[in-house]
């Protein structure tokens, strides 16, 4: 038993503990090797996560494999011997009797067998009813343990304690009173809150003639932006199986904010990472493969729980809105996520300065990072309106935390099984954009001029006029 004991059906409970999602999010080698790392995580990350009680289940389901496997051989051998003493034709019953042996003592022996087998059944179906309790319990928990982050990752709070790390554009000084986006819209024709609400309520809009196409054009200038260096588009589903939500991490920590269409254990996504991420969900890639690149424009839906009061006036925080995103699998190896991560950053930013705006980029702090990012940038755009910057952009790197949830994972040079990186970062997100795009860029008749970048999308146009 002692081989058996210390291999890896035991130490990763995969065999007896139902599908290998079981231990998908962090390994639980590492866990119990380093339970104050993931719980000062969790205390950094604001994440509720037991992570004495996981290890006590943990450790109550390795007693229960032990002992299942032990019944599992007393099971297998003394079913072949029991086999044995009823046969009188198999050659160890002959050898038993021209040895001596009475047939009655062979028949006793038997019964005695027959009599331990059936306690091993007994106690192994005990055994089955506190497995299936507990991982259960154990899969429950494990999809709550945070992945630590980054050694330089900023501590704090919330979004208040990111720290800057560089400004880029200078923040533009009007000569005439400016208007704020709501009344440009409302003046240009482009933008009806009202009538958005009164279609679907609060933190609803339409976007209408010229802002439905300027929408388009800033939509199309990022995608193709992305597509020309490489990234492979996508158009994917937006209502998804609850498991490729659980998959990507945004259940069910993050399970308020979607909208569900539970009677189809379904949920509508509120960005396309979780599809494209998911992509190669179950699958084992050729890591001559990788890196796979993919971009995706899709309409995004956030139910903003925990948000009433919060950012109502305007475009900044609503329930749908349309975004293009990128996605990077790659290999397990951080130096090559950290590239990929600065490569995302860099597409997101460069989208951002075709737009001719103000920004800087932040690194999050702990306080404000999900439950499975390693380490996360934002750019904010200076937002007149708001007499700040505002979040339009996260580039996040998650290495192995999506890919142990969805089995996502590829083959190296040595045939080695390894689960891959996976890294996303929004290109553009609009109607946010918006914001700082009308504002920015209006002029004292309450015309607003258009981007040169974003002219061939829109005619070659120079303005939007009343």
């Amino acid at each position: 038993m002692g081989a058996v004991l210390g291999n890896k059906w035991v130490r990763d409970g995969l065999r007896f503990f139902g599908s290998p999602r079981a231990i998908a999010m962090l390994d639980i080698r590492f866990i119990r090797e380093h339970p104050d790392l993931v719980k000062d995580a969790a205390t950094k990350k604001k994440v509720a996560c037991d992570v004495d009680r996981l290890l006590e289940v943990d450790r109550r389901r390795v007693e229960v494999l032990q002992s299942l496997e032990q019944l599992a051989t007393e099971s297998r051998e003394g079913g072949q011997q029991l086999a044995l003493y009823r046969n009188p034709k198999s050659d160890w019953y002959q050898r038993a009797v021209e040895g001596g042996m009475a047939v009655e003592q062979i028949k006793t022996e038997a019964d005695q067998l027959q009599q331990t087998l059936n306690r091993v059944k007994v106690e192994s179906k005990t055994f089955e009813e506190q497995k299936r309790e507990l991982v259960t319990e154990f899969d429950q928990l494990m999809l709550t343990v945070p992945q630590p982050p980054a050694p330089d990752v900023p501590v704090g709070k919330d979004d208040t304690t990111n720290v800057e790390l560089r400004r880029v554009g200078e923040v533009p000084t009007l000569d005439f009173e400016p208007k704020d986006h709501i009344e440009l819209g409302r003046q240009l024709g482009i933008i009806d809150v009202e009538r958005g609400v009164k279609l679907a309520g609060s933190r609803n809009y339409v976007l209408r003639g010229d802002g439905a196409l300027l929408h388009q054009a800033i939509l199309r200038l990022a995608q193709d932006l992305v597509v020309g260096r490489g990234y492979v588009p996508m158009s994917v589903p937006v209502l998804v199986r609850e498991k490729v939500m659980e998959g990507t991490g945004y259940f069910p920590v993050g399970r308020d904010q979607a909208y569900l269409c539970e009677r189809d254990e379904k949920s509508l996504v509120g960005t396309a990472e979780v599809p494209l991420t998911a992509y190669h969900s179950d699958e084992i890639l050729r890591e001559d493969e990788l890196p796979k690149r993919y971009v995706a424009q899709s309409t995004c839906f956030r139910r903003e729980a925990g948000a009433a009061g919060k950012d109502t006036y305007g475009l900044y925080r609503i329930h749908l809105f349309d975004k293009v995103e990128q996605v990077i699998i790659c290999r397990n190896d951080e130096q090559t996520s950290k590239e990929h991560h600065q490569e995302i950053l860099q597409n997101a930013e460069d989208v951002v300065r075709a737009l001719e705006l103000p920004y800087r980029v932040v690194h999050v702090c702990t306080g404000d990072l999900g439950q499975g990012q390693v380490e996360k940038f934002d750019i904010e755009a200076w937002m007149p309106s708001r007499d700040s910057y505002g979040e339009t952009h996260s580039a996040s790197r998650f290495y192995e935390f999506q890919a142990r949830r969805l089995m996502l994972r590829y083959r190296d040079g040595q045939k080695k099984v390894r689960y891959c990186h996976t890294l996303n970062n929004t290109v553009i997100a609009s109607p946010r954009i918006l914001i700082p795009l009308l504002e920015i860029h209006q002029n004292a008749d309450g015309s607003v001029t258009i981007p040169q970048a974003l002219r061939p999308y829109l005619g070659n146009r120079e303005r939007i006029g009343p």
